[in-house]
């Protein structure tokens, strides 16, 4: 007979298990979990995705972000805004979700902004946007048409999905590690520098690969972030023998944040950006049809992005239905339209789960226990940003690439001996990583596999909602045509 515990108690009699409220209210038994993996994986999530706390005000703010009227967003204003927003979203998610799912501010819709939009519109009205896009996509949420539209996807799309997110993050560490890297007027990407492996950060990420990937095959417990810490001290003793500088200076250099126990732990968070919104200034500035093609991008990329990873994230924990559904599904669409409202109110851009999260859901967790955590790490890490700094970019690129792995297991599920199958999931998943786009990999599925099947006699396998999302899709894909008449006109 087991012992007692405080977390767990087997009585003998009927082999019952009563479990403490905690477990109870996240079902950490239920999903097979325990409340130490559930810990476990949301250090690992957070340790992850920190960089974003890092990377977020270098897109975001500085002079090199300049909107229209030529204003710019202080760069410590926003690093302690997207922690803010990181942090008090995951938990939100961990809470009334219940799923080890991290949220924070969205990589493809922050470029979007610092890129196309404050060319034409102010930065509080550029989040105004924002979170008028979160509006529209909580709506789609709460009447449940985000449900509908997510059960009329066929199972080898979303299967295909999970693929794609899974080459999606590998190849994310690839290239944040310097594995793989852009050429100039030679194949799109090649192998390090000059096609050799040249620098010593990239090499720490080989051994950070192999050491997780060991660790992992050996079914080591915590196998990610013991992996994750080993690799960082090993980062952080190299860094003081060869005083490597960032990759803008250096070229063998590190390619984020150069490791280094910090001198300075604790920060006093500066929120000077909160509530720093114009809501409705845009329309009257670029006119209405200008900003709402915008807000068009925005929901199209957020919702379908968000949808996507949520897929793979709940087929690679595991707790995803046979339909692909997964629990408490409508409250996790809600909760997520729910960080762009909060992202554009703290001028930080739409908050969105991360495809970072599967490398918690890597070290075992499987409830929202893990997001609470995650969560709790954003909002402590606002006051000790120097910590954030001491895990390489490289390190956390390893244990990308591993779960990117993991989620490859999925792609059994796709009948590939059915062309009218197999094209559009292949078209999805390899568009995903060669687009650095979720939702372009996913539009580009619905629209193939929507015209294949009825052009080979199948329109029946054909949802109705497939075709209307098909269509937005299409729209979505000569967005920028569609600009430029409403502009000349």
């Amino acid at each position: 007979m087991s012992t007692s515990t405080s977390k767990e108690k087997v009585a003998a009699p009927n082999n019952t298990v009563t479990v403490t409220k905690l477990d109870k209210f996240f079902e950490i038994t239920k999903r097979g979990s325990t409340i130490a993996r559930e810990v476990r994986g949301g250090i690992v999530t957070f340790i992850t995705m920190a960089y974003i706390v890092i990377l977020n005000p270098l897109i975001l703010g500085g002079q090199g972000a300049t909107d229209v009227s030529g204003g710019f967003l202080d760069p410590a204003q926003v690093g302690a805004a997207t922690g803010l927003t990181a942090g008090l979203m995951t938990i939100l998610f961990g809470v009334f979700a219940r799923l080890p799912f991290a949220i924070a501010a969205g990589l493809g819709i922050n470029s979007f902004l610092a890129v196309a939009v404050i060319g034409q519109v102010t930065w509080p009205e550029a989040m105004g946007l924002v979170i008028i896009n979160g509006l529209i996509i909580v709506l789609l949420g709460a009447t449940g048409a985000r449900t509908a539209i997510f059960r009329a996807v066929p199972h080898a799309l979303k299967a295909a999905i999970t693929v794609g997110i899974g080459l999606f993050i590998a190849f994310i560490g690839f290239v944040d590690s310097g594995f793989v890297s852009r050429t100039e007027g030679g194949p799109p990407v090649q192998l390090g520098t000059d096609g050799s492996i040249a620098s010593v950060p990239t090499l720490i990420f080989l051994v950070g690969l192999l050491l997780i990937g060991i660790l992992v095959a050996r079914k080591v417990p915590g196998g990610i972030l013991i992996g994750i810490v080993a690799t960082t001290v090993l980062a952080i003793v190299a860094q003081s023998f060869l005083k490597l500088g960032p990759s803008f200076e250096d070229p063998g250099g590190w390619h984020m944040t150069v490791p280094a126990l910090p001198t300075q732990l604790v920060t006093i968070p500066d929120f000077g950006l909160v509530g720093q919104f114009d809501l409705l200034g845009s329309f009257g500035r670029v006119g209405a049809l200008s900003a709402t093609m915008l807000v068009f991008t925005l929901v199209f990329t957020n919702f379908f992005d968000a949808m996507g990873t949520m897929t793979g994230l709940a087929k690679n924990a595991g707790i995803a239905h046979k339909d692909g559904t997964f629990p408490r599904l409508r409250a996790a669409f809600i909760v997520e339209g729910a960080g762009a409202v909060l992202g554009g109110g703290t001028s930080t851009s739409s908050a969105t789960v991360y495809v970072d999260s599967a490398a918690g859901i890597g070290e075992g967790a499987r409830t929202g226990l893990a997001s609470v955590v995650t969560g709790g790490l954003f909002l402590i890490s606002m006051f000790f940003t120097p910590l954030t700094l001491v895990v390489p970019i490289e390190v956390g690129s390893a244990a990308l690439v591993v779960v990117g792995a993991m989620m490859m297991s999925q792609i059994r599920e796709i009948k590939f001996d059915k062309f009218s199958v197999a094209l559009p999931a292949f078209l999805t998943i390899v568009t995903m990583p060669l687009t650095y786009s979720i939702a372009n990999g996913i539009g580009v599925g619905f629209i193939s596999w929507s015209l294949i099947n009825v052009a080979s006699g199948r329109a029946r396998k054909v949802h109705w909602l497939l075709w209307v999302v098909s269509f937005g899709f299409m729209l979505y894909f000569v967005r920028g045509p569609i600009e430029q008449f409403i502009n000349a006109s």
